[in-house]
């Protein structure tokens, strides 16, 4: 039996794939759970307009981030933090924070986008990783001062 899966299935395959699988697997689970459709001519032919009109959607998200990535360019964010006399910050600088002093400098980025390539634990410049899109993704440098 073949159906077009409508959403990923961990070891089966990924959305709007079709796959072969056992009838009753396909009858009994796949279908009544809305997992997946029966792979006949008009649900084959739907998915394909699917796929062409998601891909349309899909390269303008992508230039969408290319342009966000452009504007924001080689931008360095300064982050206040209490920290010792030493140098050594107390607690740690999070992807809230970051994202938070992108706000103050006009650009919107969810915090779940942000990561950082080293943790910081001392005072001082660190590199940033915005992840735009899954194929875009923009550096930036964050300054981190005592207040």
């Amino acid at each position: 039996m073949e159906v077009i899966l409508k959403q990923d299935v961990q070891g089966l395959g990924y959305k709007n794939d079709i796959v072969k699988v056992r009838p009753g697997y396909g009858r009994n689970y796949l279908i009544p759970n809305g997992i997946a459709l029966l792979a006949n001519k008009a649900n084959k032919k739907m998915i394909e307009e699917n796929i062409r009109q998601a891909a349309h959607k899909a390269e303008k998200i992508k230039q969408d981030a290319l342009a966000l990535a452009n504007r924001i360019g080689d931008l360095t964010v300064d982050v206040g933090t209490k920290a010792g006399e030493s140098g050594k910050i107390f607690g740690a600088i999070t992807a809230l924070q970051v994202s938070e002093a992108l706000k103050n400098k006009g650009f919107d980025i969810d915090r779940r986008k942000i990561a950082f390539r080293e943790v910081p634990k001392q005072l001082g410049t660190y590199t940033v990783v915005l992840d735009l899109h899954k194929e875009v993704k923009h550096e930036i440098k964050i300054n981190v001062v005592a207040e």
